[in-house]
């Protein structure tokens, strides 16, 4: 079964400093992290994609209008006296390697709070009764039928895949007199975090107020949700990475030339 995704990818990134290219467009082993993301979902047969854009959205408007000819191999029909219009003929050739993408590039705004976001894009989801959230910076192996079946299965109206982090410091462990007797280095920490990939029922959105540009979706819509009995979270115990900052980035390139870790397809 085919269900769209919305990817959020309309935030400024400033924890990446002070960089000209879109955050989604980071290369990752020679394609854009975003497309890493598109491929994930593609894997399972969700290949429909509502694309939120915000700050730099122009970059990843000419990427996908751009796509076909940087993807494949084409020839051009120059000055052909068949070309209508004097248009530029195209052919393709060969194939990008996964099965076709219908992908819808929607203005959001520069400074629209998540929810918002998706709210904006709810008339391209009219004919869906739910869809996924993802980001468009975050990457994982995640099985996404069993996702899938595991919303089915309980029936409220979302699901978040949570996700233990580990600390970024080591860890000393002493007594109260000051003796170490270890250390730990980097430890998973005991709390969930929302990683992404989430399942929303169409009536999510009406809990989104359409007026405003301003509703968050971690400190709004989710705990109103979970009020509401109407949250539930999938538990991924395996590989997942998002991009916050470039070191995340190094981190993520380093992962992909290692052991290609979030590739499911």
């Amino acid at each position: 079964m085919t269900v769209p995704v919305v990817i959020l990818c309309g935030g400024q990134g400033t924890r990446m400093g002070d960089i000209l290219t879109k955050k989604e467009l980071t290369d990752i082993g020679g394609r854009p992290i975003l497309w890493h993301v598109l491929r994930v979902f593609s894997s399972y047969g969700h290949n429909r994609f509502v694309l939120a854009l915000g700050h730099l959205g122009e970059q990843l408007r000419r990427y996908f209008l751009e796509y076909e000819a940087m993807s494949r191999d084409v020839t051009l029909r120059v000055a052909h006296p068949d070309n209508v219009d004097g248009r530029v003929a195209l052919k393709y050739a060969n194939h990008p390697g996964h099965d076709p993408w219908e992908v819808t590039l929607v203005d959001t705004g520069k400074t629209t709070e998540k929810a918002s976001r998706i709210s904006q894009v709810g008339q391209y989801l009219q004919d869906s009764e739910r869809f996924f959230v993802a980001y468009g910076e975050a990457v994982s192996d995640i099985d996404l039928a069993k996702l899938l079946a595991f919303h089915k299965a309980h029936g409220r109206l979302a699901t978040i895949t949570g996700i233990q982090v580990s600390f970024q410091y080591g860890v000393i462990e002493a007594n109260e007199k000051g003796t170490v007797s270890g250390f730990v280095e980097k430890p998973p920490l005991d709390h969930w975090i929302n990683g992404g990939f989430m399942i929303f029922e169409r009536s999510v959105l009406d809990l989104i107020d359409p007026t405003r540009s301003d509703v968050d979706l971690e400190r709004e819509v989710l705990p109103q949700l979970a009020a509401q009995d109407q949250l539930m979270l999938y538990r991924h115990t395996s590989y997942w990475q998002s991009m916050k900052t470039l070191k995340d980035a190094r981190t993520l390139q380093r992962d992909w030339a290692d052991s290609e870790p979030w590739k499911v397809w």
